[in-house]
């Protein structure tokens, strides 16, 4: 966690980082023969051709975040030009790879305009009518131009910081069309908290990128603390770690120390310069920003920004009781997600509810970690909460949320925007056979749940809910640090020789290692712990 060789911003080698799969278009060979470097007359149009030829990579590929970052690229060289770069970049850059007229073109264009739709606004808007006009001349676009269309879904987010306070990470999940990435700021506070960088990494991933940072810190003697945020603080956080990153670079540009921006790394890909497009995109997507309690704020401007925050605070307030357009502060709320109107309860008229078939897993556990349960349609939220902690063994003492298509559900929070989950039902928030929803269990280790609907049953009387009908390993013990912080535990365990082996084993009460049996299943435990919950 601790930063090496920290030095005034600008000077730094700072790294940000891409999975090598990266597509990057228009790679340099180590024998060029460009006009820059071999001293020959430069032809934009044998450029453009080119630059447009290599495009034809993306075509291959299946994560729409591949060409996100592709586009990503253009966007930062553009706004790296500065002020003038950005117009003559819509209006000739844009047009002339418009002018090419293949699916290649298409592609690149289709990749600038995701890639700016966070801005710049001009480029984006060039870039998404030049792509719509060679559609509509029968040029194919890309299988994955279809995913990019899809909606973007985003969360959990967390915070990991050291209790000495010298650096933090924000931690993103984002998922699109069966693809799912986070992408992790590293902020630096000994740098008025601006951002040293940025990394992306697969969702599989996230789980090993996180036990990495944690024995990072523990190898500097930090000890690593973890806050699950909402998706406005989340936001809030990233956006003043890069503005003050922002400052920082701006003002090193003034006596011309300024490094050129990070494009492209030969060894770890897309640089800061990069990955902040992408990110910009992500922020986009999510509500109105709101400063955490208790955040300390950087001294880059933060005055102004302290005084619109307040002001999303005041209209979110205002549209959860009211007209915001009563105190004319509707534009402030424009963008925020609201979720879909929640399905009216079943009426006791209407008879016994149905039987739901719920497969419960463990999100980034690996191997699986999972269990299928029954309940009663109308089961609360609540219920179902104590129904998931008995039947993975949590001891039921920490926050939790259910966040589902029509809001978040737990114990009632303003704050975090949570609704009371006592009076929910399941079948109100997933009506339907494959509805899917997640539970979220311990606002600190981050037990994160996916919750699939497989199967609506007709009522049975005679069975007794709710029950366990299947599962796949131990789940872990409460309180050992998540996913990441589990997985270290069984490493732990299994290594009689390991520093920590004998007091995990006093810890978890148990005589030697060989009573650890994570990949066991026990049912008949987990029903009783069902049953007497009836």
């Amino acid at each position: 966690m601790s930063p090496a060789g920290r030095g005034p911003r600008g000077k730094q080698n700072t790294k940000s980082g891409r999975r090598s799969d990266l597509v990057v278009v228009g790679n340099v060979e180590e024998k060029c023969d460009c006009p820059a470097c071999s001293g020959g007359e430069l032809d934009p149009e044998q450029m453009i051709a080119e630059l447009v030829d290599g495009a034809a990579d993306l075509a291959g590929c299946g994560d729409p975040l591949e060409a996100e970052l592709a586009g990503a690229l253009f966007v930062a060289m553009a706004v790296a030009g500065g002020d003038d770069t950005v117009p003559a970049f819509a209006q000739a850059l844009i047009p002339a790879i418009e002018a090419r007229g293949n699916d290649a073109a298409l592609m690149m264009l289709t990749a600038i305009g995701a890639a700016a739709s966070a801005g710049p606004e001009q480029v984006a808007e060039a870039a998404v009518a030049a792509a719509g006009r060679l559609a509509a001349n029968g040029v194919p676009a890309p299988a994955w131009a279809r995913k990019l269309e899809q909606p973007l879904h985003a969360g959990p987010f967390t915070r990991l910081y050291d209790t000495e306070g010298t650096m933090s990470v924000l931690v993103g999940s984002f998922q699109r069309a069966g693809h799912e990435h986070a992408v992790m700021v590293v902020v630096d506070h000994d740098d008025c908290g601006a951002a040293d960088g940025i990394l992306v990494v697969d969702g599989a991933d996230l789980p090993v990128a996180l036990k990495d940072l944690r024995e990072s810190g523990r190898r500097d003697g930090l000890t690593i603390k973890t806050q699950k945020l909402g998706a406005p603080e989340f936001r809030w956080y990233v956006e003043q770690a890069m503005q003050a990153r922002a400052v920082h670079d701006a003002e090193n540009g003034d006596d011309g120390s300024q490094d050129a921006p990070e494009l492209v790394d030969e060894e770890d890909g897309p640089g800061y310069d990069v990955l902040a497009v992408l990110v910009r995109t992500r922020l986009a997507a999510l509500p109105q920003p709101r400063k955490p309690k208790g955040a300390v704020v950087s001294g880059h401007g933060a005055g102004g920004r302290d005084a619109m925050a307040v002001l999303q605070q005041l209209a979110q307030m205002v549209v959860r009781s009211g007209d915001p357009s009563d105190l004319g502060l509707d534009f402030l709320a424009a963008g925020r997600a609201q979720p879909a109107k929640l399905p009216a309860k079943r009426k006791k008229t209407a008879g016994p509810p149905p039987v739901y078939q719920l497969k419960v897993s463990l999100r980034g556990a690996k191997p699986p970690v999972w269990r299928r349960l029954v309940v009663p349609g109308d089961i609360s939220l609540a219920r179902l909460h104590a129904t998931i902690g008995a039947a993975f063994g949590w001891h039921g003492g920490h926050m939790h949320v259910f966040e589902t298509a029509y809001g978040d559900f737990g114990r009632a929070d303003r704050e975090l925007g949570h609704r009371e989950d006592g009076s929910v039902t399941l079948e109100q928030v997933a009506p339907e056979v494959k509805d899917k929803f997640r539970y979220t269990y311990d606002f600190g280790d981050d037990w994160v749940h996916d919750i699939l609907v497989e199967k609506v049953l007709a009522p049975d009387p005679s069975t007794d809910h709710p029950r366990c009908t299947g599962g796949k390993r131990a789940a872990p013990p409460d309180d050992c640090g998540g996913i990441w912080g589990y997985q270290e535990l069984v490493e732990v365990l299994a290594d009689p020789e390991h520093p920590e082996h004998e007091e995990r084993l006093e810890w978890l009460g148990l005589a030697d290692a060989s009573q650890f049996t994570p990949d066991t299943f026990d049912i008949e435990e987990v029903n009783r712990r069902l049953r007497a919950l009836r």
